[in-house]
């Protein structure tokens, strides 16, 4: 079974020259070229640092833009099904108070029917 580990993360090119530049415009007259290389090193470390930080930044607010659009959907979700409830339950109060009536309404026909005519 082999072990594959993550090497160290490497620079892009254009870091490292960008990072050479800036050390070279903060070079020193009496400063040696190793030590120019290792400040552009120590540049190139803080840009790859930054670049890790604005994308872990930038995964955070995806994410709660996605959280936050999920909850809209919910509540648009649940304030429909609450829209159609009240909307059956008013159907269903509307037709409940005629039927009453009707069944009053038919009873009496019923018995004015059997009175009349004797059955």
């Amino acid at each position: 079974m082999t072990n594959y580990k993550k090497t160290k993360d490497s620079v892009s090119i254009e870091s490292q020259q960008e990072a050479m530049k800036i050390a070279k415009a903060a070079q020193k007259p009496a400063q040696t070229k190793e030590q120019t290389k290792l400040i552009a090193q120590g540049i190139e470390k803080g840009i790859a640092l930054y670049k890790k930080q604005q994308k872990e930044k930038a995964r955070e607010a995806d994410k709660q833009k996605k959280k936050t659009q999920r909850t809209k959907q919910n509540n648009v979700k649940l304030s429909d099904i609450e829209d159609k409830q009240a909307q059956q339950e008013y159907i269903n109060n509307e037709s409940n108070k005629a039927l009453p009536w009707l069944l009053l309404a038919v009873s009496w026909a019923a018995f004015i029917y059997y009175t009349v005519l004797g059955f």
